[in-house]
């Protein structure tokens, strides 16, 4: 008898083992992808550290252009604007598809209609048709937050003629004034 319960209390040892040896892998990359977010958050709000008032420490004053602000954000400025013309601030973002095909022309004209049929219904909106290997996909808009793409995504979906659509992340132009 005591031959039969060895190898059940060695199994059960082992399957112990590697649920210890599984948590511990999980905790060492939850931490380490903590440690890497922490460490680029830092680095993007320097700038507002060195600027923010601290009770018995000096206060520094940065003066520079709004583009390098806009580059330490994560974002890229449309640098060689000329007068009169809108600047354009570049970042991560939100759009809604309501068109992906493949890499037809029969796919492209398809994508160009779905665009038309979008700003039929939402003139003011910023409709992009374009390839991206291997497909032509039809996407609106620029959001800066999921909530917002959210929003026209239910606007597009009552109209009852877009039923695929979904949101994606893309990078978005946002218009400075």
């Amino acid at each position: 008898m005591l031959g039969s319960k060895e190898p059940m209390v060695f199994r059960q040892k082992a399957e112990n083992h590697l649920i210890i040896l599984t948590m511990k892998r999980i905790t060492i990359f939850v931490l380490l992808v903590l440690t890497a977010v922490l460490s680029t958050y830092a680095q993007r709000n320097i700038i507002n550290s060195l600027q923010s008032d601290v009770a018995g420490q000096g206060k520094v004053t940065i003066h520079q252009d709004a583009k390098i602000t806009a580059l330490l954000n994560g974002s890229i400025v449309n640098a060689t604007a000329k007068i009169g013309e809108k600047k354009e601030l570049k970042r991560q973002g939100y759009r809604v598809q309501v068109y992906a095909g493949n890499n037809t022309s029969r796919s492209r004209n398809e994508a160009q209609q779905m665009a038309s049929k979008v700003k039929q219904y939402f003139q003011d909106a910023q409709v992009y048709a374009y390839f991206i290997s291997p497909r032509w996909l039809c996407r609106v808009g620029n959001y800066p937050s999921i909530e917002e793409a959210d929003a026209m995504m239910r606007q597009l979906k009552s109209t009852g003629v877009f039923k695929e659509v979904s949101i994606v992340r893309d990078q978005i132009t946002i218009e400075i004034n």
